[in-house]
């Protein structure tokens, strides 16, 4: 049986909101925030949600207030007597502290998850973790949505021929697997080393790429440092274009003047994150039309399965 839905949207990522509203087929629900002169802020929600099934939008990039703004969202909805909150995370900050990794250190995404179910949260919904384990650190159901459903199409249309697809790091090679596999193609990893947080000591590629067009396949783009760098090595070993699909377009520092003057003939990202700039590389694909499916099936009660390639 269907239940009455509502869809709200914190403020950073209301441009996504919007459109998956639109494409579930309802209009954004009515919130607002208050401010006070010291910067504090509260949501307040202007219609009833007693007995709602409400969907509580809001990507957790950089600033970390846009993930408290969550938690008071979904505070404010369990006070109001939602029946049942699902925060919908596109992008889920926190998720590269999935382990400790050093003496004396946060697990990061682990307290985010314990912050976000102690705040209401029935569900999660979120796209393509960092760290796919991260499902486990919750006790709540999670949806996790895989870009593949956005990205393989995409390629299908560029109708390359001799296509391979690389990995940036060791870490991304399952990723990149599941693509090769659904292209019947082969893969490379470009094997980097770092000496510190975002800065590459060296790298070099496995495999052979020459006479190849390639697609590196990655979950976050930040820097741009790793994705530059594999791209002039694959360019030197030989291949004939190199293009980037990255779901989470984090872009910091200067990563947008590295992509432009890069060897990449392009860098095709989701819409979790909104863009600071615009780039002549960067092409952008809507993820709003998979969340408002998921919508759909989640409050119908059907599988998602469906939903992945």
């Amino acid at each position: 049986m269907e239940r009455n839905v509502k869809i709200f949207s914190g403020e950073a990522t209301r441009y996504l909101s919007e459109s998956i509203a639109n494409e579930f087929g309802q209009p954004l629900g009515q919130l607002k925030f208050e401010r006070f002169s010291d910067g504090e802020f509260q949501p307040v929600i202007q219609e009833s949600v007693r007995g709602c099934f409400v969907f509580l939008v809001q990507s957790t990039f950089a600033p970390v207030s846009n993930l408290w703004e969550l938690c008071m969202m979904m505070d404010g909805a369990k006070r109001a007597s939602a029946d049942y909150i699902v925060a919908v995370i596109p992008y889920f900050g926190f998720a590269r502290q999935d382990r400790k990794d050093k003496p004396r250190v946060s697990i990061g995404a682990k307290l985010v998850a314990n912050v976000l179910t102690a705040a209401g949260a029935d569900r999660i919904m979120t796209m393509d973790l960092h760290a796919p384990q991260i499902q486990g650190f919750f006790d709540i159901p999670v949806d996790h949505l895989d870009s593949s459903a956005i990205f393989v199409p995409y390629i299908r249309s560029l109708g390359l021929d001799e296509l391979i697809f690389a990995s940036p790091d060791v870490g991304s090679s399952k990723r990149v697997r599941n693509f090769a596999r659904r292209f019947a193609a082969e893969m490379v990893i470009c094997d980097k080393h770092r000496e510190r947080a975002n800065e590459i000591a060296s790298m070099r590629v496995i495999g052979e790429v020459a006479g190849r067009h390639v697609i590196i396949i990655d979950d976050i783009v930040d820097t741009g440092s790793t994705l530059c760098s594999a791209a002039e090595e694959l360019k030197k070993k030989g291949a004939l274009s190199v293009r980037a699909m990255c779901t989470h377009p984090v872009l910091s520092g200067a990563a947008y003047e590295k992509i432009e003057n890069s060897v990449l003939e392009e860098l095709v990202v989701c819409d979790t994150i909104p863009l600071r700039k615009t780039s002549s590389k960067i092409k952008v694909l809507s993820v709003s039309s998979l969340f408002a499916t998921a919508f759909r099936y989640i409050n119908e009660h059907n599988s998602i399965s469906s939903l992945f390639v």
